[in-house]
């Protein structure tokens, strides 16, 4: 055998006990022991074994294994799965402590662990297993102490996962917190935003109403400005047509004055010049013409009208 590597292990079984001690074994050769399901007792002793691997507590078939005499410093915490274990020899090895997992071998009912440097507590409880009643009281009380350390440490990963559980929901009602807070502030962002483009839109309103009510006012101005000057070429149109038909009126009006002193004129000369003077119907007319220019020569206009013209000739 070289490096856990058995040959003929069906020559070294004997009833249903496998002898592979003094083999010289560093490692189990778990593959082929777990192809001898009769071989239920397994003597290990006398080897340089140092660790027994998970795969090895795979071997539920084993009622009996002697370890005694290896340099185990540790046994695999999956031990406890050897559920049909009852006798079990860890004599003169390197063991510390045990696995919380040794408390589930629940059929184990001899135990030696003498010459190992085990801590104080469990050195204790173990005792010194001189003998068969010795090493059956060993595994009854070392089973009970494993199976207390088994319950503190279930208690110690109960509160351990209590308090990561607390440490996690804190984690979450942080993260919660932060996020609503991160949602608060967006939403004030978006409400801000909202905001901002209001009073951009509310301005860009009043700047389109200013400007239009500035159009409308314009527009007001030139209407009215238009209205105005329609008014006022209106009125200037009637006054011109006004002054037009009052300039037509005098005009006409002056006309026939005209014709009129000329047809005076005229039937005055006509019984002052004439023959005609002395007929019936120039006398009368004569006599107030007469009377006229006595009444005229009386005025001082007439007198002053007179003078002057008679300045100028002179």
């Amino acid at each position: 055998m070289s490096k856990g590597k058995v040959e003929n292990l069906k020559d070294k079984i004997d009833g249903n006990e496998l002898d592979l001690s003094l083999s010289n074994l560093t490692e189990v050769p778990v593959k082929e022991l777990a192809a001898l399901p009769k071989a239920m007792v397994l003597d290990l002793s006398c080897n340089n074994l140092t660790t027994l691997t998970p795969e090895f507590c795979s071997l539920t078939h084993l009622i009996k294994i002697d370890l005694s005499k290896n340099q185990l410093v540790c046994l695999p915490e999956e031990i406890g799965q050897l559920c049909n274990l009852q006798h079990l020899d860890l004599y003169n090895n390197k063991l510390k402590m045990l696995p919380i997992g040794f408390s589930q071998l629940r059929s184990l009912k001899w135990l030696d662990l003498k010459d190992n440097p085990l801590e104080p507590n469990l050195a204790k409880v173990a005792g010194d297993c001189l003998d068969e009643k010795q090493c059956k009281q060993c595994a009854s009380r070392v089973l009970q102490h494993m199976k207390v350390l088994q319950e503190e440490a279930d208690k110690e990963r109960e509160h351990r996962l209590l308090k990561e559980r607390e440490l996690e929901k804190k984690k979450e009602a942080k993260q919660r917190e932060k996020e609503a807070r991160e949602r608060e502030a967006q939403k004030k962002k978006k409400a801000e935003e909202k905001e901002r483009k209001r009073q951009e839109y509310q301005a860009q309103m009043a700047a389109l109403a200013a400007q239009e009510q500035q159009k409308k006012k314009k527009e007001e101005k030139k209407k009215k400005t238009a209205q105005n000057q329609a008014k006022k070429t209106k009125s200037e149109s009637a006054a011109k047509a006004k002054r037009s038909l009052c300039s037509l009126f005098f005009s006409l009006l002056l006309k026939l004055l005209l014709l009129v002193i000329v047809g005076v004129s005229s039937f005055l000369a006509v019984c002052q010049l004439t023959e005609l003077r002395k007929e019936a119907f120039c006398v009368p007319l004569n006599v107030h013409f007469e009377e006229t220019v006595r009444w005229a020569q009386g005025l001082e206009v007439v007198q002053q009208i007179i003078q002057k013209v008679s300045d100028l000739r002179a």
